[in-house]
């Protein structure tokens, strides 16, 4: 039998908000676990980027999959960090699987690197621009209790969680 489908904590759960702990040797039964169960939940959603704090697990542990020429490219990031960010920045609208339905333009470093272990324990790196540098920075952030509204003003940050909870409600009461 399977395990059961991942499900997606949606905002204002308060474990979107913890700060997530470093991957340790002894977690690797849960990761191999984890990291496929973890794809097919960001691929049903559908979305480009999955951390493990979204799926209630505390680890600093994340996928990212741009399918870039509508071809499978899967990056499972284990611990990673942002090692260099560019000066220039970029703004681009962003989404999350936690705020369904809810976008915001969201201004980052246009470029980063961030190193990490890769699904087999693999030091990695990648130098990132355009989508890929956003989304890697967005699932990182979700590693340190943030959500893309957080680098919203208040009042935008505001409109979108009141947003939210209205569609929650509505789709409770069905």
């Amino acid at each position: 039998m399977s395990p059961a489908p991942l499900s997606i904590l949606i905002a204002p759960d308060p474990r979107l908000k913890a700060r997530a702990r470093p991957v340790r040797p002894e977690d690797g039964a849960l990761v191999a676990d984890l990291v496929p169960r973890m794809f097919e939940a960001m691929y049903a959603a559908p979305g480009i980027g999955l951390a493990a704090p979204q799926v209630g697990v505390g680890l600093r542990l994340c996928i990212v999959d741009l399918q870039p020429e509508d071809k499978p490219a899967p990056v499972v990031m284990v611990n990673p960090a942002v090692t260099a960010t560019s000066a220039e920045t970029a703004t681009r609208e962003e989404g999350c699987l936690s705020l369904p339905n809810q976008y915001a333009d969201v201004t980052r470093p246009a470029r980063v690197t961030v190193r990490f272990s890769d699904f087999d324990g693999k030091s990695r790196e990648i130098t990132a621009d355009g989508l890929l540098a956003a989304c890697l920075q967005h699932e990182i952030d979700h590693l340190d209790g943030i959500l893309f509204v957080d680098h919203l003003s208040p009042l935008k940050r505001n409109m979108i969680l009141r947003r939210l909870a209205k569609e929650q409600r509505q789709k409770a009461a069905g």
